[in-house]
């Protein structure tokens, strides 16, 4: 067994006239996320503690948001197209997301089962504020963290 942990980050703004999408769920909010794809910070996260644990670069490499193909794309897509990238099975997945709003608890369990089932691996979601402070505070948009273990060796 070869061990490989990688960590991701990730951020959006809001912007009016988009949809909310967080771990492929869609939330009914009054505004979005800016981005070229859908925006999924949350699964954008995820992706690059994968190809992080895999020393496969980041999500910008693989999907530049300059390549048209990638407009609009559904971020749990590009998430199983970076599973077939990693030369193993991914062990497991912690995330955190931090918002000031909309409240994230009534949407984390169904979160974790789209991700999980991505993944083909367990997935633990939480969900924070920043406590009023900076960008994330002033709900000018979303970030998130994860790190994902993953076995090369199998």
């Amino acid at each position: 067994m070869s061990p490989r942990i990688g960590i991701g980050d990730d951020s959006h703004r809001f912007a009016a006239g988009r949809r909310l999408v967080l771990g492929g769920v869609e939330i009914v909010y009054e505004q979005g996320l800016e981005g070229h794809s859908d925006a999924d910070v949350l699964t954008h996260a995820v992706i690059d503690a994968l190809l992080g644990a895999a020393g496969l670069g980041d999500l910008g490499t693989h999907f530049p948001p300059d390549d048209e193909r990638w407009r609009d794309a559904d971020s749990i897509d590009l998430l199983r197209t970076v599973l077939g990238l990693l030369g193993g099975p991914v062990l497991n997945v912690d995330a955190t997301v931090i918002c000031e709003a909309p409240r994230l608890g009534p949407h984390r369990a169904e979160m974790e089962a789209n991700l999980s089932e991505a993944l083909g691996a367990p997935v633990s979601v939480k969900a924070t504020t920043n406590e009023r402070m900076g960008w994330v505070g002033r709900g000018e948009g979303i970030a998130c963290m994860a790190a994902a273990l993953v076995d090369l060796g199998a």
